[in-house]
C-alpha cells in the first residue's frame, strides 16, 4: 500500500497578489535561459521538514527555498522540524498538542494560505534553526499554467514556489521514483506546494516536496498548477550577481517603485 503523505495547501485568493512577474519581465535585459539549468545539488539532504504527518507544505517549501538561496550565497541557514513546525504553529495556530494519539489527525492542522504566508515571510520572515531571522524582499505572481514564466523565475531567482491541485497518481509516482505526468482519470487529492527550482533538455521541472527533489512534466504543470509566486531574496546574491551571474541593479529599482 502507498503511503499518502499530507498536503496542506488552502485554496487561491483571485486577485490577491497585485504584482505580476510578466510585468517585470524584459526581454532585453533577460539573460538566455539555457534548457537545463539547476543548483539542487547543494543541498545534501532536504529533509521532510514533517510534512509527511502534518499539512505544513508552504511553511516546508520556504524553509526550503530559502535553505537553497543560503546554499547559493553561502550564507549560514539550519533547518528542522522544530523551526519549520514553530513557524507553522506561529502563522495558523497549529497546536500540536491536540494531535489524536490513535488517529493521528488534528483539527488544527488546517494548512496555509501560500500568497498570505508570502506576505508574512516579506513583513516578519522566518526563523531558522540557528536562530538567524530570513525574509524576502517582495514577491510576484506568475500567470497559470505559465511554463515560460516558470522556467525564467526559476533561472533569475533561483527557487519558486508552485501550488498544485494535486492528483492521486503524483503520490505513487513519488513514491516509485518516477516523473509527475498527467494521468487521465486520476481524481484530485488536494491542494499541493512544492518548490520550483531546475530545468532539463527534456523541458521537465526540477521540484522539491516530501524531503526530496524530483522531476515534473511541463504538461504537468500547465494541467494542474493553480497559482505560482516568485521570492526576491539577496541571500543568494554574492557581490551583488545572482549565481547565474545576472546583476539585479535594475530589479532592485523596480522593488524600489513598485513600494516594497
Amino acid at each position: 500500500m502507498t503511503t499518502r503523505y499530507k498536503l496542506g495547501k488552502k485554496d487561491i485568493t483571485p486577485g490577491a497578489v497585485k504584482f505580476k512577474l510578466r510585468d517585470y519581465l524584459k526581454k532585453d535585459v533577460i539573460p538566455a535561459i539555457p534548457a537545463s539549468f539547476g543548483h539542487q545539488a547543494k543541498i545534501a539532504d532536504w529533509q521532510m521538514l514533517a510534512n509527511d504527518k502534518v499539512g505544513d507544505c508552504a511553511i516546508a517549501g520556504a524553509f526550503h527555498e530559502t535553505a537553497l538561496w543560503c546554499a547559493e550565497g553561502n550564507k549560514p541557514f539550519r533547518i528542522d522540524d522544530a523551526a519549520v513546525l514553530e513557524t507553522y504553529s506561529e502563522f495558523t495556530g497549529y497546536d500540536p498538542s491536540q494531535t489524536d494519539p490513535v488517529t493521528g489527525e488534528n483539527p488544527t492542522d488546517e494548512g496555509t494560505d501560500p500568497q498570505a504566508f508570502a506576505e508574512y515571510r516579506r513583513t516578519t520572515g522566518i526563523t531558522d534553526a540557528g536562530g538567524n531571522l530570513h525574509k524576502i524582499g517582495a514577491y510576484l505572481a506568475l500567470d497559470q499554467g505559465n511554463v515560460a514564466q516558470l522556467r525564467a523565475a526559476m533561472f533569475l531567482f533561483s527557487a519558486v514556489g508552485i501550488g498544485v491541485q494535486l492528483p492521486e497518481s503524483a503520490q505513487d509516482q513519488f513514491q516509485a521514483g518516477e516523473v509527475w505526468t498527467p494521468v487521465s482519470g486520476s481524481p484530485i487529492e488536494g491542494g499541493h506546494y512544492i518548490n520550483g527550482a531546475a530545468s532539463d533538455n527534456d523541458s521537465n521541472i526540477g521540484i522539491v516536496t516530501w524531503g526530496a527533489f524530483t522531476w515534473m512534466t511541463a504538461s504537468f504543470y500547465r494541467r494542474y498548477n493553480d497559482e505560482s509566486l516568485v521570492y526576491l531574496s539577496e541571500e543568494f546574491l554574492t557581490s551583488g550577481v545572482s549565481p547565474e551571474g545576472f546583476n539585479l541593479q535594475q530589479l532592485q529599482a523596480d522593488l524600489a517603485a513598485i513600494g516594497h
